[in-house]
This record gives structure tokens, sequence and C-alpha cells, in this order.
């Protein structure tokens, strides 16, 4: 077979021009012929999908939760919902949902031009075949504590297979992998949506495999935020949002330690790895697979910028886990691996290191605050590699619609800084220096 050769990579702020081969019939990079990236590309066709008494709108956007290449079609990108609009409740730990009944879905895009042209959508669906929503799930099923409320302050039923999805990861079969803020689940969705298996602590999901008992101390709405597949599709690597309560809220106020789960789909075997934030307000939104052990990670506060307090860490790092220990209990106890009584969300930076816990190393690939343009978004949460040079990400935009700064079971429209209505937007991002 003749070998196509490389084209050069031309970076500039406007228009990013990329290609690569085929080698033994195998893309490299899923794209064997040039594909113009713009430095941005929106959805620009969202419509709007409900009006609230107050006149604001939701628009049915919301795609920015998680985002992957589209296997073999280099201009196509899978965009991921989270679990539909909600805003806070006026009710403690509620939750207002104005489409109770919103089907988290996966959906496909065309790259034209700057725009991204709606193609299609995946909907999650139960093993049964029925849809899911993005309600809360029973105790003892995943249940994080919140109160799903309707517009006239009902109390809305818990779905046993409802999904705060987040992690998006396409297996080699074209299968989909995704992670949530719930339980945390792991589920494996068929081509058509449909579940094949859910994972979590509880043994409860499809399949009944469980991931150790230290996930069930998850902080509500702040659960698996990351989902990615090393390169060989046989080890799905997952990562906590933010430090866990582990054991408890007022315990862990000063903890950095975010938790990287690896488990192997085969045998079911996992580990477990510490992430150190840059400080207490960051989280993390993303993970993606470089090697079986570099990976890019989105780290992010939940400020705009230019707003009010202005944002200070938009960033993606590149880090290693080979050199990193595995904090995994293997007792699999409720509050996974103890020091002198402490768990490890309750250990210092100081008090890690004295106890020989490695974290894995970690180095600032960009600054989404300083790429041309600028990055006005509160939420960076989607990231997906292009190339070794090129990079993308996506904003979660919320629908349009955001929580009043008093809950009152109202919606205001989400805006950034500069007054203008939050929306989806990709950004194609090159780095200087090369991935591997």
């Amino acid at each position: 077979m003749k070998i196509k050769p490389y084209l050069a990579v031309c970076l500039a702020f406007v228009s990013i021009v990329t290609t690569s081969c085929k080698k033994n019939n195998q893309p490299l990079n899923d794209v064997d012929v040039p594909v113009n990236y713009p430095a941005k590309a929106t959805v620009k066709s969202a419509k709007v999908i409900f009006t609230a008494p107050n006149a604001v709108k939701v628009y049915g956007s919301g795609y920015g939760s998680a985002l992957a290449k589209v296997p073999g079609e280099p201009n196509a990108f899978y965009l991921m919902t989270d679990r539909g609009p909600n805003v806070d409740g006026s009710l403690k730990d509620s939750k207002l949902f104005p489409l109770p009944n919103f089907n988290p879905h996966i959906a496909k895009f065309k790259l034209v031009g700057d725009s991204l042209e709606y193609l299609s959508s995946i909907e999650f669906k139960n093993a049964l075949g029925v849809k899911v929503t993005g309600l809360p799930n029973p105790i003892g099923q995943g249940n994080t504590g919140e109160v799903a409320l309707d517009f006239l302050g009902n109390t809305l039923t818990n779905d046993a297979d409802g999904i705060d999805c987040e992690g998006l990861a396409v297996a080699n079969d074209g299968t989909f992998w995704v992670s949530d803020e719930y339980g945390p689940h792991l589920v494996h969705f068929d081509k058509n949506g449909k579940t094949i298996e859910r994972i979590n602590p509880y043994g409860n999901g499809t399949g009944g495999r469980k991931i150790p008992e230290v996930f069930k101390k998850r902080r509500a709405n702040r659960g698996m935020e990351g989902l990615t597949l090393s390169p060989d599709g046989k080890t799905l690597i997952g990562m906590m949002q933010s430090p866990m309560y582990n054991p408890a809220k007022d315990k862990v106020a000063n903890s950095k330690l975010l938790r990287i789960l690896t488990f192997d789909i085969a045998t079911g075997t996992t580990k477990q790895y510490a992430y150190l934030i840059d400080n207490t307000k960051t989280l993390s939104s993303e993970i993606v697979a470089i090697t079986a052990s570099t990976f890019l990670v989105l780290e992010r506060d939940g400020d705009f910028a230019g707003g009010t307090p202005a944002a200070q860490v938009k960033k993606v790092y590149k880090i290693d886990i080979s050199g990193a220990t595995d904090i995994s209990d293997p007792k699999n106890g409720a509050g996974g691996l103890m020091f002198g009584g402490k768990t490890l969300e309750e250990l210092s930076v100081t008090e890690l290191s004295a106890n020989n816990i490695i974290p894995v190393t970690k180095e600032l690939v960009v600054d989404l605050l300083t790429i041309p343009g600028g990055y006005p978004h509160d939420k960076a949460e989607g990231l997906a590699i292009i190339n070794n040079n090129l990079i993308v990400v996506s904003n979660d935009d919320d629908f349009g619609v955001t929580s009043p700064a008093t809950a009152n079971n109202t919606l205001i429209a989400k805006k950034l800084a500069s007054g203008k209505l939050d929306a989806n937007v990709l950004y194609f991002i090159p780095i200087t220096k090369s991935l591997k």
C-alpha cells in the first residue's frame, strides 16, 4: 500500500490546516485529507426549547459538557449534554428542572467554516431501551441528596437510570463510555445509545460490577467529570471534579486532592492516583489520553473572564501517572486508604509527601485566558486532541440559563461579562510543544 506523506501543519490565529495519513490501513489522526480548522466555531442554530414565566428562554444547546472526535470524520465532532437545564431551587439542596423529561444525549455536529452544523442525536436509554432522564437517582443507587422540583414546586420522582453525564469516550467499536456526577456511574452505551452496562460503587447497575466504595463519598454535583479511554481501548480513566467529601464536607475544606480512577474493562481491576489542583477554588473538567500513562487535563475556576470576581484559572495541563503512587485501598473501606486515622482528602500536601504519596506530575500546556481573542466563558468542560500540536476545547453554556443570586424558582439568562448570551463554542488551539 502506498503511504501518503504528511503535509505541513500550519498554525495561525484565524485558520489552522492539518493533515495526516493512513498507515497499514489504520488512520493515525482520522484525517487523510486537509481540514481547515478555524480559531473557533459556534453552534449558531440552537432553538428555544422552553420559555419561563418571566420570559427567559432555555435553548437547545448545552452541548459542551464533553466532546470527542468522530472516528474517520475529521470535520465532525460528538458533543454531549449534561442532565439538562436546571438551576438552584428555593428549597434547601433543591434543583429546579424546567424540562423534567429532558433526555440526555450525544449530538453529532459537522464543522462548516466557523459554524457547527447539527447532524443527528444519539439518545441515552436504559437496558430495556427506555429513554433515561437527567433526574437524580434514588437513595442507595447514586442519590446526591438533591431534591428535584418542577416549575410549580412539586417534587419530581427520582430516576433509577437517571444520568448527569459529563465525561465521554468513544470506543474502537463505535460504542460510547460515559461518566456522570450522580453515582458516580460508568455507563457503556451501544451505538444507538442503549445501555450495555452500568458500573458504580453500589453494584446495582446493569452487570453488577463495582468501582471502589470510597467513590460513594463524591460531592454532590461534583462527581466523575472527566473520562477517557487508553489508546488500546482496554482501560477507562475517570477523574473526579472536586475533592470528595471524605469523610465529610467540613473535614476537607482545604483539600487539593482529586482522585483519578483507572478501570480495566476486561477484568474490572482498578487503580487510583492523586491529582493536586492549583488551589481549593479550582476543579477538573476533563481528561483525555495521549498515551497509556500521559493525559491532558482541564482545570478551571467557575468565574468569567472580565467578571466579578474575574476568572483566574482556565488551564490545560499534561499529566503523567507513571511515577505516581497507587492510592487504592486493598481493604476497599468506605473511606479508602487511611493514614493516622485520616483519609487522603484530609491530608495536607505536606502530609501526603510525609506518607510517601506521590501525586501525578503536571505540566502546563496552555492557559486558555491567554489565547488570541481570549476565553470569555465560565466553564471549559470538553477537550479533545486533534493532533500532537492542536487541541480543541468546548464550553458548557448551561442551555443559556443560570440561577438567580437568590434562588427563587426562576431562571435568568446566562450572560458573559460582555453582556452577550453564552453559547456553545469550540476553540481550536495550537500548542507550541508537541504532545508526544
